[in-house]
């Protein structure tokens, strides 16, 4: 399969590029797989596709403020940093920086006028670096008063409240970008979704940039998609199992908790179980899904890897047609965009 079959033409100004003051405001599309009629409400309507003895399943990553900028102790020069991935056990990071060319190893780069300051003890591929940070005091508290949200490239509005670009129930730190599904409910919402009789689970995937990254390749199947790590609970994974046992529809909230279930029921012949791991799991038509029923998802870019994830739950036909429709309609794509809700199958 071509990844010029999940290409559509999407104006640039159907982007948005800033959040919504209400979370529940955004539109959401409602699709049914297999069909080419869609539905359109707002985001709330969410609560009638829901119903009791359903498990609707939430991925409570945080994400962290992780770009930094600092500058070059011998020189004064502005230096962007990215964090990406601390090494186990230590105040080592990998990073991303810009301009790479400055940085070399031993190069010291200062934050915050000296509140938090960084060695850099490696060179990494296409502008990576490692660096040893030092600081006094918890390095998460220090990154939330100086790191800036990473936000995706084509966001180019700077975002007034950080929280924004978190979910209500995000929790566990260690993504670099938001599982944007979530960032429609409120507190409130999901509150009525119990009084409903749904259980709402959490569990956890760190996105990783490689979610931004476009597919390189003409044919999908060369594709190799990064790794990014997960953990589910005994609880959360009890929990679904009891919802499926007694034909209860899962509903995944995002595509990285899709991804989660399925790189575990994928394993266990549909049943989830609890453990931790790396998932560098990539679904596209001719996969079957072993958990996940229905999907709550944003509008993604075309030919991205999420496009091929969606079109799998309903059809490329479907997802096409929806996206279309989309367009004409002026939804508004990407991460503060609005909702797509994918009807489980009869």
């Amino acid at each position: 399969m071509r990844v010029e079959d999940f290409d559509f033409e999407l104006p640039d100004e159907l982007i948005a590029q800033t959040p919504l003051i209400d979370r529940t405001a955004s539109r959401l599309m409602v699709v049914t797989p297999g069909a080419t009629k869609v539905e359109h409400h707002h985001f709330a309507h969410v609560l009638d596709e829901l119903h009791a003895g359903d498990c609707l399943v939430l991925n409570d990553t945080r994400v962290l403020p992780a770009r930094l900028m600092g500058v070059k102790e011998e020189t004064g020069a502005h230096i962007e940093v990215l964090l990406l991935k601390q090494l186990a056990g230590t105040d080592e990071w990998e990073t991303l920086v810009k301009p790479a060319k400055r940085v070399k190893v031993g190069t010291v780069i200062t934050f915050g006028e000296g509140l938090l300051t960084a060695t850099c003890t490696g060179e990494l591929e296409h502008g990576g670096r490692t660096f040893d940070f030092h600081y006094d005091g918890i390095f998460y508290e220090i990154l939330e008063q100086l790191g800036e949200m990473p936000l995706p490239p084509y966001i180019r509005e700077k975002l007034e409240d950080k929280d924004r670009y978190q979910t209500v129930y995000a929790k566990e730190r260690g993504s670099a970008a938001a599982p944007t599904a979530g960032l429609h409910f409120t507190e409130q919402l999901l509150e009525q979704v119990k009084a409903k009789g749904v259980e709402v689970v959490f569990i956890t995937l760190h996105v990783g940039l490689g979610t931004f990254r476009p597919v390189s390749v003409d044919s999908i199947e060369n594709h190799e998609m990064h790794a990014e790590f997960y953990s589910v609970t005994e609880q959360a994974a009890d929990t679904i199992n009891r919802v499926k046992r007694n034909g209860g529809k899962v509903i995944a909230v995002g595509t990285t908790s899709t991804r989660t279930l399925e790189t575990i029921g994928s394993k266990y012949e549909g049943e989830v179980r609890a453990e931790q791991g790396w998932t560098s799991i990539f679904i596209y038509p001719g996969y079957n899904f072993t958990v996940v029923d229905g999907l709550i998802t944003n509008f993604h870019l075309p030919k991205s890897t999420l496009v091929m994830l969606v079109s799998t739950l309903a059809t490329r036909e479907t997802i096409l047609s929806a996206y279309q429709q989309a367009v004409d309609e002026k939804y508004r794509f990407f991460s503060f965009g609005d909702a797509m809700f994918i009807r489980p199958k009869k």
